[in-house]
């Protein structure tokens, strides 16, 4: 480790920090349906959606209203992605003359950008036209990701509203923050990186001479505009295989900066934003506090680790850390703490090979996916994951402080533990289930590259990437097969909505409830006691959860490195 590697984290979170406030006020006048300066010429088209959909956006629903309207309208999304993705040989935009995907490949697809996963199986400079790239996936990468900030306002809405039968209006919500939230930024974002030499374009390939007279083709293509959203959006999916390795995605360190600050700006402001909500903004910052205590110990163990390097190689005379699978552009620091970066906040771009990370390293990126996207979480999707979490430890100290339990002003009872119980539950139940199914049938044990304990780690990767809605990979996996394209498939779904339904129920339960003020036998939720409580309730329940496969992978794999066998 180097003091150059600690200054780049210091400047990335003091920088994040800095944004936080600002953020987080966007969000809330977005919240509150408020004017913002951007109204004046963004307010029309909002109107325009409106009336053209026939939606009255002040009227409410309750949470099965939310909830239903959520649904019918990401299934019509997957559903068109899925009619792009086979018709896509007879569709324009299409210079290279790209075959329909399969039908088990365009199912996997189009759950995943649907799902906010966006896991690849496939190159996608060689298997997809620039038309499947804009219509089919970018339009899921803004509606996916406002569908979770939508989502993440309703839950919201719970805990601030008193004896109310609603949460707000889901077409509502999730137009504003497209229109007044990630457009806006987007637009600026790509017109940066486009400046910085990210291709934005309609060609989809040109042919370069070398210096030796051959003749090569670089796929080309509107990759600034897809990456914009692809980092804000925390979506993950990239325009080529290489994904923000690639020099037409990620150019240089500096865009490799503000590539992951855009990953967690959303992040960091949406619990200001929930603080703002709830009417004490200290609970945002214990939320914060709590979620950048998870992260830290992520990011020293991940870049611990890959500075330490393999001792079997330093055995062999090959001194240094582990550069192995990393662009030298980025070097050791930059791509432990982006590794960390995108898997603590459900992302999943990577500018590095995780399968080739240490044993430990790559722990790292994968418990950050079991803790299930609350080490600060996707847009939307971490911060309501992360109070599933608070509602158990809340629930934990009300019995230690023998009364019923309190938080931000409502009482949580029996109904709320058991659905956010229920919500949690799902992604264990689908990781382990999912990865015992492909550990034993030949068709799943046909996919990693490696035998043993990495095997087995690129398969439980897999699982723990769909479920947790994170899209990164164990590059050794061959997941481009039915069974896994299937499995996948159907693991992202439930990852998604098995998790957004109870927590929706729960938004509904609490909205209804009348506000309970604070007393002195009340547990105090802004201090140094309750983000103790909040890691060590996250760290415990997905310890105890997952401890067990990892000691079957990553663990039993780096016993093995530091005893001398490599496989």
């Amino acid at each position: 480790m180097t003091w150059q590697g600690w200054t780049l984290i210091a400047i990335f979170i003091a920088i994040l920090l800095a944004l936080t406030k600002p953020m987080g006020m966007w969000l809330f006048a977005v919240y509150e349906g408020r004017r913002t300066p951007l109204h004046r010429v963004l307010g029309p088209v909002e109107r325009g959606f409106y009336k053209l959909a026939g939606i009255d956006p002040n009227a409410e629903m309750g949470w099965r209203r939310y909830a239903v309207h959520m649904l019918l309208f990401n299934t019509a999304l997957l559903l068109f992605t899925y009619a792009i993705l086979r018709l896509q040989a007879f569709l324009p935009l299409n210079a290279p003359g790209m075959v329909n995907v399969g039908p088990d490949g365009a199912f996997n697809t189009a759950v995943s950008f649907t799902t906010n996963t966006n896991w690849q199986w496939y190159s996608g400079e060689a298997a997809l036209s620039n038309l499947s790239q804009m219509l089919g996936l970018t339009i899921h990468n803004f509606l996916s990701a406002a569908t979770g900030i939508a989502l993440a306002f309703a839950f919201f809405r719970g805990f601030a509203r008193r004896e109310a039968g609603s949460i707000g209006n889901f077409w509502a919500d999730c137009t504003r923050v497209t229109l007044y939230v990630l457009l806006p930024i987007c637009v600026v974002y790509a017109i940066y990186l486009i400046a910085a030499g990210v291709p934005q374009t309609l060609d989809q390939q040109v042919v370069a001479t070398t210096m030796e007279g051959a003749k090569q083709t670089i796929a080309l293509g509107p990759v600034a505009s897809q990456e914009a959203i692809k980092m804000l959006g925390t979506n993950g999916g990239g325009f080529f295989n290489a994904n923000s390795a690639h020099p037409f995605e990620n150019p240089d360190a500096l865009t490799n900066l503000v590539q992951m600050l855009s990953i967690f700006v959303i992040g960091f402001g949406l619990t200001w934003c929930f603080g703002k909500a709830v009417g004490n903004t200290r609970q945002g910052w214990a939320i914060l506090s709590a979620m950048l205590v998870l992260f830290l110990i992520g990011t020293t163990v991940a870049y611990s680790q890959e500075a330490a390097g393999n001792p079997v190689l330093h055995q062999l005379g090959v001194a240094g850390g582990n550069m192995e699978g990393k662009e030298v552009r980025f070097g050791i620091a930059a791509s432990a703490l982006f590794a960390t970066v995108t898997t603590a906040a459900s992302c999943g771009a990577v500018n590095a090979m995780h399968d080739s990370f240490t044993a430990l390293g790559g722990l790292v990126p994968l418990f950050n996916i079991q803790l299930g996207e609350v080490v600060i979480g996707g847009v939307g999707a971490g911060i309501y994951g992360f109070l599933l979490f608070a509602i158990l430890a809340v629930f934990v100290a009300g019995l230690m402080v023998g009364r019923t339990p309190e938080y931000v002003g409502k009482k949580i009872e029996a109904r709320e533990v058991k659905l956010a119980v229920l919500a949690i539950a799902v992604l264990p139940l689908v990781i382990l289930g999912g990865t015992a199914l492909a550990s034993v049938l030949p068709e799943g044990l046909a996919g990693p590259l490696n035998k043993g304990p990495h095997g087995f780690s690129e398969i439980l990767y897999g699982f723990t990437s769909a479920v947790g809605n994170n899209g990164s990979a164990f590059a050794g996996l061959t997941a481009g097969t039915p069974f896994y394209n299937i499995a996948l498939g159907i693991a992202m779904w439930l990852g998604r909505f098995f998790v957004i339904v109870p927590m929706l129920a729960i938004a509904g339960s609490l909205a209804a409830k009348k506000y309970t003020p604070e007393t002195a036998g009340s547990f105090p939720t802004t201090g140094p006691l309750w983000v103790g409580l909040l890691v060590g309730t996250i760290l415990i329940l997905g310890g105890l959860t997952f401890l067990p496969s990892l000691a079957l992978g990553p663990i039993a794999d780096h016993l093995a490195m530091i005893s001398g066998h490599l496989s």
